[in-house]
Order: structure tokens, then C-alpha cells, then sequence
């Protein structure tokens, strides 16, 4: 017989470690739901004991023995007051719903007065802000606001591109220093990261941080909406809370292509998507650049660089009869457009190259080998 199936008080299931993860965290490897529903009678043991844990679900340090102890005996003698008050005859019931009902009065008032306590003690948890992370970086950053009704391509220092969208903020360092590359995001980006592992990439957008070492990824974190989102389309990523929040989840959630996270702000809470194409609301926001193939077969230069117009919305200058009976076959799906554009040029010989100023590219060449 299981050690639980003995329990006949409140106190046993606070004392055990399986039913405060159950409750806490959802954690289902000691089966707490099925053991539950075998029996009406131990039901309602658990439901209370549930309440108790959810009440008290406070910081152990937050308030100390002796003032838990004090707020517990306030409450019941508060309870023990409005019993006695009452002139009318109580109602014939059950030992069970007499007691049942006082627990849980007693359970939502502990759980008032200890709120109380931890909110008078504990600094209050505000909301990350962009502004508020590029305080913190010493580093000195160049802004750029997208205030255009069309997506803005960014070009950073290592190579890496940004698609900003409209209404959107990204503060980035001239050059990247140190053993990180560090950017921050408010609003909506689509990122392509320029492969370096000795040099991890970070986006610090609100409450979460996203690593990457080269991959592509959207990172969606408006100040103003109530989640942050970030969807993977090739490569890994990790993201965990940003340091301040780290106190609620500490452990970073690896996503793989076509997977998201989505992080609820009014819970503090992570949701992972293990496929982007189950969720509506992330396939409707899916941008051209996220759908696109960038594999090319035995295709001409033409299209592909007509490809890279449509998809990064820049303007590309070529010479058109040089390259006009040119085609490739390469692959330049996992790349920045730097990456591409200087893929495309080497591929086409040594005489090409490419110079981009903005969202003006112009290529240079001789002709193909």
C-alpha cells in the first residue's frame, strides 16, 4: 500500500514533497489526478489540501514563522468572531461541509493575509521595459525606429540582419566587444544571425532572452500586448526570464525549427509550441521571409536576386546583360543577407562583388565564370 493511501489530514499532504510539485507545478510522474477521483471521500481531502498550498504559494523568506503564525491565528479567531456573532440558527449539516467550508474560508484568508505580508516586504515586480534594459547597457548603442508602414532591414556590424517591422524598436552597439553580441528589441524583428559560437548572439526583448549561436527566429515583444513570442525557423535557439524574473523560471526552454514560446505576462509563464502550424494566431503572423525557399537548383541570377528584393525589401542594381545568361544552384536558406549576397558574388567568380549602403545593394561584375 502507497504511504498516501494512510494520509487522513491536511497536514500529511502538505508534508509531501510529490503533492506540493502536483500542485505547484503540474508534475504528473506520481499519478496525483488518478489516485484523487478512486475515492469521493479522499477527493475532498485533496481539494482542501490543494487550497492550502495554493494560498500559501508565497516566498519562503518573503514572511517568517512567527508572522505566518500570527496571520493564521488572526484569521481564525476573525472566523471564530463571525460564528459567534450569528443570532440565527445555523442549518443542520453535514460534520464534513461544516468543516469543509470553514477550511476554505479560513485557507482564502490566509492566503489575503499573507499576500498582504509579502506584498508589504517584497519590492514590487514591475513590468521590464525596453527603456529599462538599454539603461543597463553601458556599451553605448545606436537606435533604430521603424516609423514606416513597411518592415526595415538592419545590418549589424558581424554580419547578422534584422527585419524590423513597423512600430518597432532595436538598440544595437557599433561594434560587438567582449564574448557577447547583445541587442534589444521592442516590438517586432525577424533575426538572422551571422554563425559565430565563440561569440553568442542575445535578444533582450522585455522579460526574455533569446541565445543563438546562427539560426533565424521572430521575435515578437510589443510593450503593449499581453504576450512575448518567439518562433524558430531554422536552427535552435534558447530562451529563458531576462535576470529580474529569474526568480519565477530559471531554466532556458530550447526551441527547434518550427517551434515557439510564448510568454504570458500576466502569469509569468512559459508556453511552448512544439508546432507552429497547430496555432493560428502564429501561422496568420508568419512574414514572407519565414515561408520563402531559399534553395536554388540550375536557377537564373535574375530570380534570385529578385527573390532577395521581394523578400528583404531593399532595391539590388545589377548589371543585367553581364548576368543575364547566368544560373546557380546553391543554398542560402540559414544565412544573413550579407551571407548571401557574398555567397551569390563568389559564386558568380572573382570579378563579383557587392556594396550596400541601406537598403540599396549594388552588384558588381564581369559576367559569371
Amino acid at each position: 500500500m502507497q504511504q498516501r493511501d494512510q494520509y487522513k489530514n491536511i497536514e500529511d499532504f502538505l508534508s509531501d514533497e510529490s503533492f506540493l510539485k502536483w500542485v505547484r507545478q503540474g508534475d504528473q510522474r506520481h499519478h496525483w489526478e488518478e489516485w484523487t477521483v478512486e475515492n469521493p471521500e479522499r477527493a475532498k481531502l485533496v481539494a482542501e489540501a490543494r487550497l492550502w498550498v495554493l494560498a500559501m504559494r508565497v516566498s519562503e523568506t518573503a514572511v517568517s514563522p512567527l508572522e505566518t503564525q500570527n496571520a493564521l491565528q488572526a484569521v481564525w479567531n476573525k472566523i471564530e468572531e463571525e460564528e459567534h456573532s450569528q443570532e440565527r440558527p445555523m442549518p443542520v449539516v453535514s460534520l464534513w461541509n461544516r468543516i469543509g467550508w470553514r477550511s476554505v474560508a479560513a485557507v482564502l484568508a490566509l492566503g489575503l493575509s499573507l499576500g498582504w505580508l509579502y506584498k508589504a516586504q517584497t519590492p514590487t515586480q514591475e513590468k521590464l521595459t525596453y527603456a529599462e534594459l538599454i539603461k543597463q547597457d553601458t556599451d553605448g548603442l545606436i537606435e533604430q525606429t521603424n516609423n514606416t508602414n513597411k518592415p526595415q532591414l538592419i545590418t549589424l556590424s558581424d554580419g547578422s540582419s534584422v527585419l524590423l517591422q513597423p512600430k518597432s524598436k532595436l538598440s544595437y552597439p557599433k561594434s560587438f566587444a567582449g564574448n557577447e553580441r547583445n541587442v534589444y528589441l521592442s516590438g517586432e524583428g525577424f533575426f538572422e544571425i551571422s554563425k559565430n559560437p565563440k561569440k553568442p548572439f542575445f535578444v533582450f526583448a522585455n522579460e526574455i532572452v533569446t541565445k543563438v549561436i546562427g539560426t533565424s527566429f521572430r521575435v515578437k515583444a510589443y510593450g503593449d500586448q499581453p504576450n512575448v513570442e518567439v518562433v524558430v525557423r531554422t536552427g535552435k535557439v534558447n530562451v529563458s526570464s531576462n535576470q529580474a524574473l529569474s526568480s519565477f523560471n530559471t531554466a532556458s526552454i530550447q526551441l527547434l525549427p518550427n517551434q515557439a514560446i510564448r510568454f504570458v505576462r500576466n502569469r509569468l509563464a512559459f508556453e511552448k509550441i512544439t508546432d507552429i502550424t497547430q496555432e493560428k494566431e502564429l501561422t496568420k503572423a508568419v512574414a514572407p521571409i519565414e515561408q520563402l525557399s531559399f534553395e536554388f537548383s540550375d536557377v537564373p541570377v535574375a530570380q534570385i536576386l529578385k527573390t532577395i528584393e521581394q523578400t528583404y525589401l531593399v532595391e539590388i542594381d545589377y548589371p543585367r546583360e553581364r548576368l543575364k545568361d547566368c544560373y546557380l544552384t546553391t543554398s542560402l536558406s540559414d544565412q544573413p543577407l550579407p551571407e548571401k549576397l557574398k555567397i551569390l558574388c563568389e559564386s558568380l567568380g572573382n570579378t563579383t562583388r557587392y556594396e550596400m549602403n541601406g537598403n540599396q545593394i549594388t552588384i558588381l561584375s564581369e559576367g559569371c565564370n
